[in-house]
């Protein structure tokens, strides 16, 4: 249940990648679909109500047959409307993996932070690995934070995940992509840092071989190409642009998750 204004592209990386995306939105059938999925991917991108209570729908019969969910709270902190949202689809689904911006992040954990649209990035002054380990904590779900690096963790141990390329910021949907590349990982790992790290990893690789073939060309190109990467990236592409390392915020939090 990904955001509207993005769906071709979002069904098509995921195709390019190996996945079968199936998009499901009508009441009728979320929670039809939500139970023989993979996993499910909730993204209020393009939001109103009935999405809302659509997604809390498909979200429950995920939680009921073992499926695991994803969140992506696009824009939350940009209204009132979407901060509440991204807080009760919180409370009423056990969220697996939460994926945003450290602003969007910081917003749905209740501390402020500033935000302009549904593509802004983070305030300068949040320690973005230390938000993310409080993150997954105080919300019980592993978080993905996602901006320069990207930082991973269950609250327990984490990664950071030194991939990508700035034309990313320059395609629509680049980041909704990710999140269902991400659900595209958990349906296949049960190990959710291990799922979510590959997936970081494998996302930033094709990203900066799609920028090295085609980023001269501008983010149109650049796009294409991305779809391209994310079908032909190997293990050796991973092997040598791979740039991961522990997160330091766990051992300097301390303290058992919640």
């Amino acid at each position: 249940m990904t955001n509207v204004v993005v769906t071709n592209f979002t069904a098509n990386g995921l195709l390019a990648l190996g996945a079968s995306p199936v998009m499901a939105y009508a009441r009728e059938e979320a929670a039809d679909i939500a139970r023989i999925a993979g996993a499910v991917v909730l993204n209020m991108g393009t939001l109103d109500e009935e999405l809302v209570e659509n997604m809390i729908l498909a979200g429950r019969s995920a939680n009921e047959h073992g499926v695991p969910v994803l969140f992506d709270p696009v824009g939350a902190g940009a209204t009132p409307y979407r901060t509440a949202s991204a807080r009760r689809i919180m409370a009423e689904v056990k969220v697996d993996l939460l994926r945003g911006n450290a602003a969007e992040i910081a917003q749905v954990l209740g501390q402020e932070a500033a935000i302009k649209g549904v593509d802004a990035g983070a305030s300068g002054n949040l320690d973005v690995e230390e938000l993310a380990v409080r993150a997954a904590r105080e919300l019980h779900t592993a978080v993905v934070i996602t901006g320069r690096e990207d930082v991973i963790t269950d609250g327990l141990n984490g990664w950071m995940v030194g991939n990508g390329h700035p034309l990313l910021t320059r395609v629509t949907g680049a980041g909704c992509l990710l999140t269902s590349v991400l659900g595209a990982f958990a349906a296949v790992e049960a190990d959710r840092l291990a799922a979510g790290a590959a997936a970081l990893v494998v996302y930033g690789t094709a990203a900066e071989l799609a920028a090295e073939r085609k980023g001269h060309e501008g983010p149109g190109s650049f796009q294409m190409e991305l779809l391209n990467m994310l079908m032909a990236v190997s293990p050796d592409d991973v092997l040598q642009y791979g740039r991961v390392r522990p997160l330091k915020a766990v051992q300097q939090t301390g303290g058992e998750p919640q």
